[in-house]
């Protein structure tokens, strides 16, 4: 398939700035994929659209303060730095903002969240065609130990602030309240419109509730630029899969109860492990690299809840492989409600709506 059978127009303003003032009353766009009947409802009625016995299963990696502010040494030029794949300890992989004239053995002092002078520094060692560089960090024994001081909530560029510190909402709202595990540089945004009074009323009837761990990365939000969509290759990330989860997961699909996965990261990781396990998923982890784009045949996800993607990017084919298992009209069925849903004025993108397929 070419890229291009992925692309649309969104208005800008319907690019969602905000969260929702609670999570649970963002709307909630209802897709049913036998007859292509949407609905709009409230997140909070997503209960009513689970049934017991059945299993939610949501994504508990946790958003770490990726965004980094430094200045360049000798120039003094102000330099930002998205952490995006860790190699080893103080050995990443970054995005850069400016980056075109940065070149290898270019250092960067980094500055707090204060914006005050900080022993911690940085030598780019790397620098990909992509754009991509890689950075040996010194100063600390861990970066990761030190983010919290240095870093600012990595919000995805199309998201506007005044300041280049986020705000006080923003360190709390771009973080599902179920997270847990630490290493994601962007949010596994389906979950983020779940309260804790929500998911126990879903408790409450019955629906197994359980976790994976997919840390977000650059496989997840790098754009595909290839004509064609074969030629993407996605970034590897790291995901865990319990053998709690793993029991639950399977015995749902032997006895015909429907597997409900809240984002396309959760979809990565069961269906990359079921794909290398005869259909079943066993406690694991590891790395992947899965790229899931029509036609393909799900073998373990009955349900999908997820937000509303960008044009042209991975996530959004793998949703319109998901609206036409085993087809190659998934990408009209998604584009057709995606256009009503700009028509009903629908929020996009991490803080936006939710969208449910079913």
């Amino acid at each position: 398939m070419r890229t291009a059978e992925f692309d649309y127009y969104l208005p800008p303003e319907l690019i969602a700035q905000t969260p929702a003032v609670e999570r649970d009353q963002s709307r909630l766009l209802v897709l049913q994929r036998p007859d292509r009947l949407i609905s709009h409802r409230r997140f909070r009625d997503i209960a009513e659209y689970l049934r017991a016995g059945e299993v939610l299963v949501l994504n508990d990696s946790r958003v770490i303060p990726a965004r980094l502010h430094g200045t360049k040494a000798g120039s003094g030029g102000q330099i930002e730095v998205l952490l995006a794949e860790e190699n080893a300890v103080n050995d990443w992989w970054v995005m850069l903002r400016p980056g075109k004239r940065v070149r290898p053995g270019t250092k960067i002092l980094f500055l707090n969240r204060s914006r005050a002078p900080t022993e911690v520094n940085a030598t780019i060692i790397q620098k990909t065609d992509e754009g991509h560089y890689r950075l040996r960090l010194s100063g600390t024994p861990n970066i990761i130990e030190a983010l919290d001081g240095l870093g600012d909530v990595p919000l995805p560029p199309y998201i506007a602030r005044e300041t280049l510190t986020e705000s006080a909402q923003d360190r709390e709202r771009y973080q599902t309240v179920y997270a847990r595990t630490s290493g994601s540089v962007a949010a596994p945004t389906a979950g983020l419109h779940f309260t804790e009074n929500l998911l126990n009323e879903i408790r409450s009837r019955d629906v197994q509730v359980c976790f994976v761990t997919l840390h977000v990365g650059l496989g997840t939000f790098a754009p595909v630029i290839s004509e064609t969509v074969d030629k993407h290759v996605m970034h590897a990330e790291s995901f865990r899969l319990s053998a709690t989860s793993a029991q639950i997961i399977n015995q749902a699909k032997q006895t015909n109860r429907r597997v409900i996965a809240v984002g396309t990261t959760t979809v990565r990781v069961l269906e990359s492990i079921a794909a290398e396990n005869q259909g079943r998923v066993v406690a694991c982890q590891g790395l992947t690299r899965a790229f899931i784009y029509p036609p393909y045949s799900f073998k373990i996800v009955d349900a999908l809840l997820t937000n509303f993607h960008l044009p042209r990017s991975s996530l959004l084919m793998l949703v319109s492989a998901f609206a036409a298992p085993g087809g190659m009209h998934g990408n009209d069925i998604i584009l057709s409600a995606y256009a009503e849903a700009i028509g009903e004025q629908y929020r996009f993108y991490s803080y936006g709506d939710g969208m449910l397929i079913l």
